[in-house]
């Protein structure tokens, strides 16, 4: 077997069966050794759409993403997806060659430093060496995998690309073992504390973050929110970790100063704050120390180094393991029942008015969805409304960037997934502005004959910056459009496109949009002024 062949079997290996990128003449080699191992290729029309697809499918499937890129312009075309990975934890395989390091003394076409480019955003760059291959696609899975997970760069050299050369051991690597997570020391003086802690807590408080959906933490957290009357609240990343219907479920926070105005005042007046796989990079910069840290345990997925909020207890390990070993409270908590005030406080901030605009429309759609539906929202003011109004029944159903922030992310993270699960209903929520970035994954759609839904929420606006000039008394500059003719863009694409101007028109026009087999686009007419105030 060749490098080639040996990458593709050591990707398949791990359970990897879909590809998403653009080729060029450095990476087909690759690019055949893929098709040869079973992993279906999707041609993008942006090396960026395609890391997105890439993190789609990985939450499909739970295999890791894989984004095909051709050197050079092809490979620095991905910087911005790979960085959404890096901070959103997604482990992302990147493919690419490289020229050889005697040709690069004296041939300068394309050639640029990847790994130089890449090691901001990347938890590993790796190339791979004569004799290296199942070594190194080994390396580079592991890598992505293991706590927290992201994106490594994998680099084949093109004098190795071709199958004539570097025969390589006739093998393919297994799929990588990751390090079993630490333990609780059983006795120690830390657990000891943190067990002392949440046993004489008269308001205990869960604070549940992504690394609580990486290591499957929801069932003791619902155990000790149901058992014990514990309050959750949730980063935006982490919505569903338990139904948040629940009554001891508080919602996703972090983006919103109105519902900041409930959630921080909770937190301060805490006397056991159990953080759970939280990771503050979700956060704005009001919740920095908003508890204090002598009555704070932290529970980490992986280690930190930030500088957000301090701890009595920290540990890094297995979140749900760790969550168990802490035991219970003593006795009755929140004797005053502030929890559930909070909660009214929050319906009654974010109630839905009765005429139209982005309140009716986020709630008509989280209300009429079909079972199992997986939604996606990309970055702007609408994602943070959708946030507070969204009720998740179960984790990882709301697909965003939430660390990165990253705009034109809903319409190719919801084509990547569905492109793994072709059976699975996927809409994507997306500004105008956002929109336009896109426009041309629509021709992906196409082509897949993917049938999932895209509303678009218009306001000619970049809403979110525009409200920020507001609040520092600036002029509106730099940050409103003419607006496209969206429902005639996805016409000329080949899907379906529609104006929806109230809530019935919304059911009405979903309600056919599920049944083809073709993309809809459903364009929604807002007035911006609707998120003053709105969180």
């Amino acid at each position: 077997m060749n490098a080639t062949q040996i990458i593709a079997n050591g990707l398949a290996g791990a359970g990897c069966r879909h590809a998403f990128g653009m080729p060029g003449g450095e990476v087909l080699a690759l690019l055949d050794a893929l098709r040869v191992a079973g992993i279906e290729f999707t041609l993008v029309k942006h090396e960026n759409a395609g890391g997105y697809m890439a993190e789609g499918s990985w939450h499909a499937t739970g295999a890791p993403g894989i984004l095909l890129a051709t050197i050079g312009p092809g490979v620095s075309n991905a910087v911005n997806t790979v960085a959404n990975a890096y901070q959103e934890q997604v482990p992302l395989i990147v493919l690419t060659g490289c020229i050889s390091h005697a040709i690069v003394e004296q041939f300068t076409h394309q050639v640029i430093d990847h790994a130089a480019l890449f090691s901001p955003v990347t938890k590993a760059t790796l190339r791979v060496d004569q004799g290296t291959a199942a070594l190194t696609v080994d390396k580079a899975l592991s890598i992505a995998l293991s706590d927290p997970p992201g994106p490594v760069l994998l680099e084949l050299p093109d004098e190795y690309l071709d199958a004539a050369h570097w025969q390589e051991p006739d093998r393919a690597p297994a799929a990588p073992k990751l390090a079993e997570a630490g333990n609780w020391a059983e006795g120690s003086k830390s657990l000891q504390q943190a067990r002392e802690m949440l046993k004489n807590a008269k308001k205990p408080i869960v604070l549940a973050g992504l690394g609580a959906i990486h290591q499957a933490a929801g069932p003791a957290i619902l155990d000790l929110a149901e058992k014990h009357q514990v309050p959750v609240v949730t980063t935006y990343k982490a919505k569903g970790i338990i139904p948040e219907r629940h009554p001891m479920a508080l919602g996703g926070h972090g983006l919103s100063p109105l519902s900041d105005k409930t959630i921080l005042p909770l937190l301060a007046q805490s006397d056991c704050v159990i953080l759970a796989g939280y990771d503050p990079i979700e956060m704005r910069s009001d919740w920095i120390n908003p508890w204090q840290a002598e009555n704070a345990i932290e529970i980490m997925h992986a280690a930190n180094a930030h500088g957000m909020h301090g701890a009595a207890v920290r540990f890094v390990g297995d979140v749900a393991q760790a969550l168990s070993a802490l035991g219970a409270p003593g006795g009755p908590v929140w004797p005053d029942g502030e929890p559930a005030v909070a909660k009214a406080e929050l319906e009654n901030a974010f109630a839905i008015p009765n005429h139209w605009g982005p309140h009716q429309l986020f709630a008509t759609l989280n209300s009429t969805l079909p079972d199992r539906t997986i939604t996606t929202v990309d970055t702007g003011a609408h994602r943070i409304l959708l946030n507070q109004i969204w009720r998740c029944e179960r984790p990882n159903t709301l697909l965003q960037s939430a660390a990165f922030c990253s705009m034109g992310v809903a319409v190719p993270l919801a084509t990547g997934y569905k492109r793994a699960a072709p059976d699975t209903p996927v809409l994507a929520v997306v500004g105008d502005a956002g929109f336009d970035m896109v426009a041309g994954d629509l021709a992906t759609l196409r082509d897949l004959q993917l049938p999932l839904v895209i509303v678009v929420p218009i306001d000619n606006s970049l809403a979110l910056i525009e409200k920020k000039q507001t609040a520092m008394q600036l002029n509106t500059y730099g940050v409103r459009f003419a607006g496209s003719d969206i429902p005639a863009i996805a016409r000329a694409y080949g899907g379906i496109g529609e104006v929806i101007h109230n809530k019935d028109e919304l059911r009405s026009a979903l309600t056919k949009a599920w049944a083809r087999n073709t993309f809809t686009v459903l364009a929604c007419p807002i007035d911006k002024s609707a998120y003053n105030g709105a969180f």
